[in-house]
């Protein structure tokens, strides 16, 4: 394993963990409007990226072709708008442990896919590794009541995901971690402010009470600016079946720290789940990263390693 594939492992886990904690974080905004909650969210999250971002280059984002907006629109619909309207959907009708399940299959999808759609024989052990993450997070969750309502808004999370892991790729390339974060987190306010005035009207948003803005500030902060910049670091470093794998401690990190809101409890299924999720993470994310994540285009966001290696490509003479 190499260092930056170590580093995009730590990443990984650290932004599974937040997202983790922001389960329970939701659950504190029951009553808050959905739409205008992901809209406040991800406008102040686009405020506080841009302040770091105010030096950077944004020549990458000039480089974005209409196909790549495109894309990108279409992965801040489904992966960050779409998955959190869905989520907090589910739990209206359905135990937290349902959406917690059903994204928690998220890794054997992706493990899936991705080497179908590059037309690559899916690898034996990350999809062994993605079955074992899978089975640990419906441990960890228990199966839960729901009704059909539940079920299918738990699976609309679990294709947004999806499809972020899918199709973010190609636009990770050209703008790195921070400024694809940034100018999603811009994109995914607008969608959600226009959806929720056009579902909700005059009362799409409204003043958080102290426990909502708390929830609201941790969702802005640690999962928003942090969270996903380090999510698509770590795509970027260890590939989107890695981070897939990684995902499946979502449901680890929300069942440990729900006690401490008084909204779940610690057992030994919780336990015996969390055990299962690290030993699939183990088994799958040591496989390399996926080829096309890397070493099919090295451009600004590829790992030091695959430079090297596409510099001393060129020197010798490679196309």
């Amino acid at each position: 394993m190499t260092r930056a594939h170590r580093l995009g492992v730590l990443m990984g886990t650290v932004s599974a963990v937040l997202v983790g904690v922001s389960f329970v974080a939701s659950s504190k905004m029951a009553h808050y409007p959905f739409l205008g909650g992901q809209a406040v969210r991800y406008a102040l999250g686009f405020l506080l990226l841009a302040v770091f971002c105010v030096r950077r280059n944004w020549t990458p984002v000039r480089r974005l072709t209409p196909r790549l907006w495109v894309r990108l629109t279409v992965v801040t619909a489904a992966g960050l708008v779409g998955f959190n309207v869905a989520v907090l959907s589910a739990e209206r009708t359905a135990e937290p442990a349902v959406p917690g399940v059903v994204v928690g299959c998220t890794p054997v999808v992706v493990a899936i896919l991705v080497p179908l759609m590059e037309s690559r024989r899916p690898s034996g052990r990350v999809a062994g590794g993605a079955l074992v993450v899978a089975a640990g997070a419906a441990v960890v969750q228990g199966l839960g009541r729901t009704d059909a309502a539940g079920l299918v808004w738990s699976l609309v999370a679990m294709a947004g995901e999806v499809v972020m892991a899918l199709f973010v790729v190609p636009v990770l390339r050209v703008l790195g971690p921070l400024l694809l974060t940034t100018c999603a987190c811009a994109i995914a306010s607008v969608e959600a402010a226009a959806l929720g005035s056009a579902v909700d009207g005059r009362a799409w948003v409204r003043m958080p009470d102290g426990v909502e803005a708390a929830a609201l500030a941790w969702q802005i902060v640690a999962v928003t600016v942090v969270g996903i910049v380090l999510w698509f670091g770590a795509i970027h470093r260890i590939g989107a079946v890695g981070m897939a794998l990684l995902s499946g401690l979502i449901p680890v990190s929300a069942a440990l720290t729900a006690p401490l809101v008084g909204t779940g409890t610690f057992g030994v299924g919780q336990l015996v789940g969390s055990l299962l999720v690290a030993g699939g993470v183990a088994l799958g994310a040591t496989v390399a990263p996926d080829a096309s994540d890397t070493d099919a285009d090295p451009g600004p966001v590829a790992a030091p390693s695959v430079r090297r290696r596409y510099a001393a490509g060129r020197r010798r003479g490679a196309p």
